[in-house]
């Protein structure tokens, strides 16, 4: 039987949902917030829409290598729902934004990872509670760039 770890975290942003999507989906903003976004491997088309598939040269655990995430639903500026491989490490991710009630505008940014209970390393197998503890760190350290990255760089016209 395979069994799913699942891992959820989420943050207030001090910036408006609009703000918070547009980092979220765009890659010239990706790769500012996210430092181990090297680069966009291959163009993408605007707007994101389902079935869209970036791929991004990534640090693992200071190793280079492919990320590749599959838009499998979306919502703009609610939801946005990928497959992702990243080197070894198959998981689905989900993104959920929802207004705060605040003036000036704030926005509740969750990110929920699911990924099998173990996964498949040179000469091994990460166990389910490595898997939790690598999901968990992805989540948290995603979470924050975005935060930082919204709450610094205001929205271009």
């Amino acid at each position: 039987m395979h069994r799913v770890i699942t891992t959820a975290l989420s943050t207030v942003v001090g910036a408006p949902r609009r703000r918070v999507w547009l980092a979220l989906t765009d890659p010239a903003e990706i790769v500012r917030w996210d430092e181990r976004a090297l680069c966009l491997l291959e163009p993408v088309a605007r707007p994101l829409v389902t079935g869209s598939v970036t791929s991004w040269r990534y640090l693992l655990g200071g190793i280079p290598v492919v990320l590749r995430e599959e838009t499998l639903d979306l919502v703009a500026e609610e939801r946005l729902h990928s497959g992702v491989s990243l080197g070894l490490f198959h998981f689905e991710q989900t993104f959920t934004l929802a207004d705060e009630a605040a003036d000036p505008p704030r926005t509740r940014l969750s990110l929920r990872v699911a990924t099998g209970n173990s996964v498949p390393v040179v000469g091994g197998r990460l166990d389910r509670f490595a898997v939790r503890r690598q999901a968990a760190e992805l989540v948290d350290t995603r979470l924050r760039a975005l935060q930082k990255w919204c709450e610094a760089e205001p929205v271009q016209a």
